[in-house]
């Protein structure tokens, strides 16, 4: 763990009054903008969401009702529901804040940025007492608000560079760049890679970026890199994207696959068409899902403690909590989690 100097902090909760000011109108004007009631002109409530926009304010929906300001709920937004992995950190969280009082509000991004935008203000509007994202890329309008908003923010699964926060995570680029060293010593020279064909997953992409620099470092000549299918990619686009790289590359002789879905996926269409697994093309994954421990032969990975990641999260968040309730602020914190390469069969 690393405690990070304070730099950039979120600022004091915008509130009404600032919004009026910035926009040279009465508080009650911007009122009836944001609940839509009463007249106003196109002109006065352009200016008013303007205003909103730059100072990313939140119309507080419990105002009048919790004088205490304590909600009693925590927000966590996740890519997705169905994947072991964010389950895992969820369930971490839910441990660490368990017997505080507080309640878990879940939400699901589907890996896009725009989702997130939308579910973090929805979310805002009810005043959480903090917050866990998982990464650290966020659209501007997402960065505005959690920056203005005033409660605990946490960042994991990612070492953004600038954290608008705490962060709890790991560097996906240096994971993949430990496995792609891990194969060489073993003996590999031409290793591809699989991954989606777009950025909507960051951390997919940081793997990908770990992937090419592994392979400037170790002067094994031009990437090798089928992108296929929109993240997350599938266990069926995995199948696909194998024999891709295959018919691209004949000369390659091991696959890194951007999770273990889909170098599940590329092993089964490798047992389909007869090729060796790790005779004819060695095989590895990301993320130690209970599926690459099962493959028959078991598949090489990155392992990377999900529950571990969640715990840590939920514990900084309630200190971070108890330090607002009491009118001050903990220093902005990172905790960089370990990963480790897990060799088997398949490599």
């Amino acid at each position: 763990m690393a405690t990070d100097p304070p730099g950039r902090t979120p600022k004091s909760q915008p509130t009404m009054a600032d919004v009026a000011e910035r926009a040279g109108v009465s508080t009650m004007t911007v009122s009836r903008a944001l609940k839509k009631g009463g007249p106003i002109s196109d002109e006065t409530r352009r200016r008013i969401m303007a205003a909103v926009d730059e100072l990313g304010y939140v119309l507080d929906q419990t105002a009048g009702t919790l004088s205490s300001k304590r909600s009693g709920f925590v927000a966590t937004l996740i890519p997705s529901i169905n994947n072991s992995n964010f389950s895992d950190t969820v369930r971490g969280v839910s441990e660490a804040i368990e017997g505080s009082g507080l309640q878990l509000l879940l939400g699901r991004t589907d890996y896009l940025v725009e989702k997130e935008e939308t579910l973090l203000e929805s979310m805002l509007t009810r005043r959480p007492e903090g917050i866990i994202l998982t990464g650290g890329s966020h659209s501007p309008r997402s960065r505005r608000l959690l920056e203005s908003v005033g409660i605990p923010v946490i960042e994991t699964w990612d070492l953004p560079q600038e954290p608008v926060e705490h962060v709890v995570g790991f560097s996906n680029a240096a994971a993949i760049r430990a496995l792609v060293h891990d194969l060489y010593v073993r003996g590999y020279r031409n290793i591809g890679f699989i991954g989606g064909t777009s950025n909507r997953d960051t951390r997919g992409a940081d793997r990908r970026v770990g992937y090419s620099q592994a392979i400037t470092e170790l002067q094994l000549g031009p990437s090798r890199i089928i992108s296929f299918g929109s993240p997350p990619i599938s266990m069926e686009q995995g199948g696909e994207a194998i024999v891709q790289l295959v018919e691209q590359w004949p000369e390659v002789d091991a696959a890194i696959c951007v999770s273990d879905l889909s170098a599940f996926g590329a092993l089964m269409e490798c047992h389909r068409r007869g090729w060796a697994v790790p005779g004819r093309i060695a095989i590895a994954g990301f993320g130690d899902f209970e599926v690459s421990r099962c493959a028959h032969p078991r598949l090489t990975t990155v392992s990377v403690d999900a529950f571990e990641i969640g715990r840590t999260a939920g514990r900084l968040l309630l200190r971070a909590i108890e330090a607002r309730r009491e009118g001050q602020r903990i220093a902005p914190e990172t905790h960089k989690m370990p990963f480790r390469v897990i060799q088997r069969e398949s490599t």
